[in-house]
């Protein structure tokens, strides 16, 4: 295992936590990941809280990983792919500011990397709307980690995929 000095975090929301751990998680170069709440204005928020729309926050997935086995580019092109950026507070059936997509930046390098991966996808044209990803300051929000039943839940239960 990498010295873990060396070792960098990342964070995004792209809907129902469950899944996008699970990709993240099985992706070679991350060491660890967690999910919980992030972006919003309650303090230690619960799933309950979080579910009810009234604190702000997003499920989100930080991810531990090692830059000398993946770049923080290619956890972004996971995360484009993993999830539709172009619907607002939505992902497939889940529907709630909670499910909305953003990316939580650690430092000044990740924001320029964020900002211009999203740019270059909307010039792609992969899609035919514009996207709604947010892009903000981690350290403007405290990661909250979820309950324990939350963490791993699709490996705890011997799935690799809650989509439809």
């Amino acid at each position: 295992m990498a010295n873990e000095n060396n070792l960098k975090k990342a964070a995004f929301a792209a809907g129902c936590f469950w899944g996008i751990e699970e990709e993240f998680r099985n992706t070679e170069g991350v060491v660890s990941t967690a999910v919980g709440y992030m972006g919003g204005h309650t303090e230690n928020p619960t799933y309950e809280e979080v579910c009810s729309g009234q604190t702000g926050h997003a499920e989100t997935v930080e991810v531990t990983y090692d830059p000398s086995k993946i770049t923080y580019q290619e956890l972004l092109d996971i995360f484009w792919k993993i999830h539709d950026p172009t619907t607002l507070n939505r992902q497939g059936p889940d529907i709630g500011e909670q499910y909305r997509s953003v990316i939580f930046y650690y430092d000044k390098d990740q924001e320029e990397t964020a900002l211009d991966s999203k740019k270059k996808l909307q010039e792609s044209g992969a899609f035919n709307r514009d996207i709604v990803t947010e892009i903000v300051p981690a350290d403007k929000f405290k990661f909250n980690p979820a309950e324990e039943y939350h963490q791993q839940y699709l490996k705890k239960r011997g799935m690799r995929s809650c989509r439809f």
